[in-house]
C-alpha cells in the first residue's frame, strides 16, 4: 500500500469514528426516525352541529364539554344574543374556563369582499369589533367566507386580495386573525385554487385558509390541489361527509352527515393537512335537520366518537 492510499484509509476510519462517536452522544430520540411527540388534531365542535336545537351560548358551551370537546367554534350571532340578553365577557370566560373549552374560531358573515364600497366599509367596521370582542375571549381567528359576494359576475382574484389584505391588517391590530374562507356554493372562492392564490399573494405572513371536505366536494376542486395549499396556511378544517347518491351541483348543506358516515376520502384528507409542528384543529361541521331532531348531547358524544375513530393511527 502507498503513502497516499494508507492516508485516505485512516482518514476515512478516523471519519467513521467521529460519526459513530456523534451518534452515540445524540439523544435516542435524534437516533430514531422522527418520532411522534403529540396529537396531530385538535377535536372541535362546531355549533352548526347542533344549531337547530336553539340552546343559546352557554347551553351550546356546556353541551360540548359535556360531550368530551375542549375546542370549539362559536356563531357570532348566537354570541351576540347572549350579550344583548344580560351576559358578559367576565362570565363567558369563567365558563369557558370551568368547561376546559378553547374557543378557536368564531363564524360570521362580513361582507368584506363586496363590491359595494358602502357595504365593505360597514363590513370593516363590524369585522374590527367582532376581532376585539372575540379577543377577549381568547379566540384568535375569524371565518371570512365570501359571504354577500356569492353571485355573478366574479370579483378579479387580485381585487379579491387586496381586500383580504385590508382585514389582514386589522387582524394585526386585534390579535384575531381571518381565514379566508373557501364556500363551494359560491362563484367566488369555490375552488382550492383561488382561496390558496388570495392567501400567497397578499403577501402576509398570518394569511390562513379555511377549507372544508364539504365543500371540496361541492367546488369541484382537486383533492390534488390540497398539498399545494401547505401545512403552515391551514389551522383549522371544517370536517364533516357526505353521501354517495348526490352529485356536487345537486349537494346542498343539509346532505351533510357524520365523518365517516359517506364517502369523502377523508382519511387522504387529514393525511395530507396534518401538521408535524402543531395539532390541527379539525371542527366537526354539519347542518343536518335529522341530528336537529336529536338529543344535542347524543350528537355530539356521536361526531366526536367518528372523529376519534377516523383519525385513529394517523
Amino acid at each position: 500500500m502507498n503513502k497516499l492510499s494508507q492516508n485516505r484509509r485512516e482518514a476515512l476510519q478516523i471519519m467513521g469514528l467521529t460519526a459513530g462517536s456523534a451518534l452515540l452522544n445524540k439523544p435516542a430520540s435524534a437516533m430514531t426516525a422522527t418520532k411522534k411527540t403529540g396529537p396531530s388534531f385538535k377535536y372541535s365542535l362546531n355549533m352548526s352541529t347542533i344549531r337547530g336545537q336553539n340552546l343559546g351560548f352557554i347551553k351550546e358551551i356546556q353541551t360540548a364539554a359535556k360531550a368530551g370537546f375542549t375546542s370549539v367554534e362559536i356563531w357570532l350571532d348566537t354570541f351576540n344574543t347572549y350579550l344583548q340578553n344580560g351576559g358578559s365577557i367576565l362570565e363567558a370566560n369563567r365558563l369557558l374556563d370551568d368547561m376546559g373549552v378553547k374557543v378557536e374560531n368564531a363564524i360570521g358573515f362580513a361582507e368584506w369582499m363586496v363590491d359595494d364600497e358602502a357595504k365593505r366599509k360597514d363590513a370593516l367596521a363590524q369585522l374590527n369589533r367582532q376581532m376585539d370582542l372575540l379577543a377577549k375571549i381568547g379566540c384568535t381567528r375569524i371565518a371570512a367566507p365570501p359571504a354577500g359576494a356569492t353571485g355573478l359576475p366574479l370579483i378579479d382574484l387580485n381585487i379579491i386580495t387586496d381586500r383580504y389584505r385590508a382585514i389582514l391588517d386589522l387582524g394585526d391590530k386585534t390579535g384575531v386573525t381571518p381565514m379566508v374562507e373557501m364556500w363551494g356554493g359560491s362563484h367566488n372562492l369555490k375552488k382550492i385554487s383561488q382561496v390558496l392564490y388570495i392567501a400567497a399573494e397578499s403577501g402576509h405572513k398570518n394569511a390562513l385558509v379555511l377549507l372544508d371536505a364539504f365543500h371540496i366536494y361541492k367546488g369541484g376542486s382537486s383533492l390534488d390541489s390540497l398539498p399545494f395549499v401547505g401545512k403552515n396556511a391551514i389551522e383549522v378544517f371544517h370536517i364533516n361527509d357526505y353521501p354517495a347518491d348526490i352529485a356536487p351541483e345537486k349537494i346542498s348543506e343539509p346532505d351533510r352527515v357524520y365523518p365517516g358516515d359517506g364517502i369523502a376520502p377523508l382519511k387522504q384528507i387529514l393525511q395530507i393537512i396534518k401538521n408535524p409542528d402543531k395539532p390541527v384543529v379539525i371542527s366537526l361541521e354539519v347542518f343536518n335537520e335529522s341530528y336537529y331532531k336529536q338529543d344535542p348531547l347524543l350528537v355530539a358524544k356521536t361526531g366526536l366518537a367518528k372523529m376519534k375513530a377516523l383519525t385513529e393511527n394517523l
